[in-house]
């Protein structure tokens, strides 16, 4: 929301100093001048994109609230973004993270449990950062080893995690009421203040903790790319990673998941007829 309010006020302040007074004076020479000039600022394409889908969106509104008489902005183009998948991090990765993460903790600090319990359920459930930020006290189920989430489209779903997370978390249990105050609420993972921690925040202990371990750079999206790829690698159907990330499409997931080539070549030779090595099929 955020963004797009951005976006339309970065327009409209384009449009007024080209001397429209209106909206409906906007015309798709507009549009199209102001995308260009996003594109000189040196921005992303997938920012670009973004912003193009907002003055899309703008124009359609104003068309359908009657404030202007068409939508001009139903002919703007945006450019094409490449799917480019996070990092993932191969198994040896993933556990020097959880490695470090807990010794990390060995500080006895609060902020050494929670920074831990934050990646253990990141990997161990392959939610979102703000999934995992909406976090209730009461969505945990630690007696199943099990959350609620409420994902998008306010859609609830229910997760299992393993032991390694159930420790982590019963470890950032007994230390939360060192930061418990009047406005934690029933907020699970907690600020330094006593707030609901922010998704800032938990991106800023994924980097911290990932450099630190001496693995690549990578964001919390990472974390759950990383948990839908293993969960893959170890034999898990796309419907159950499907539940799992809490997508409402299975297309969704097909784009989001990939498959390694081992475990391609594996289920090939496995499954194919005439996939016998030369050797057994009697050549050279």
């Amino acid at each position: 929301m955020r963004a797009y309010v951005g976006d339309v006020r970065s327009l409209l302040n384009h449009c007024s100093g080209a001397g429209i007074t209106a909206p409906s004076g906007i015309t798709l020479a507009h549009l199209r001048t102001w995308l260009a000039q996003q594109s000189g600022e040196g921005l992303a394409r997938a920012t670009i994109a973004r912003r193009a889908a907002s003055a899309r969106s703008f124009t359609m509104w104003c068309f359908r609230r009657g404030i202007t008489t068409s939508d001009v902005g139903e002919r703007l183009a945006s450019p094409q973004v490449a799917a480019v998948l996070p990092t993932v991090l191969d198994h040896e990765e993933a556990s020097a993270l959880m490695e470090h993460a807990a010794v990390a903790a060995d500080d006895g600090s609060a902020i050494g449990a929670r920074d831990r319990a934050i990646v253990e359920l990141l990997y161990a459930t392959g939610i979102r950062v703000s999934e995992l930020c909406g976090l209730e006290v009461p969505s945990v189920d630690r007696r199943e080893r099990t959350i609620r989430v409420r994902g998008k489209g306010d859609r609830e779903r229910t997760v299992p995690y393993g032991g390694p997370a159930a420790a982590a978390l019963d470890s950032w249990w007994e230390r939360r009421g060192e930061l418990v105050s009047p406005a934690s609420g029933s907020a699970l993972f907690l600020g330094v203040r006593g707030g609901r921690i922010d998704p800032r925040c938990v991106r800023t202990v994924v980097h911290r903790l990932a450099l630190e371990s001496g693995g690549p750079d990578i964001a919390p999206h990472a974390l759950r790319h990383t948990a839908a790829t293993h969960v893959l690698e170890g034999g898990a159907d796309l419907r159950s990673v499907q539940e799992l990330l809490g997508h409402a499409t299975l297309s969704t997931t097909q784009r989001y998941t990939h498959v390694s080539v081992e475990r391609l070549r594996a289920t090939y030779v496995q499954a194919h007829p005439r996939a016998v090595a030369d050797s057994e099929a009697g050549g050279d």
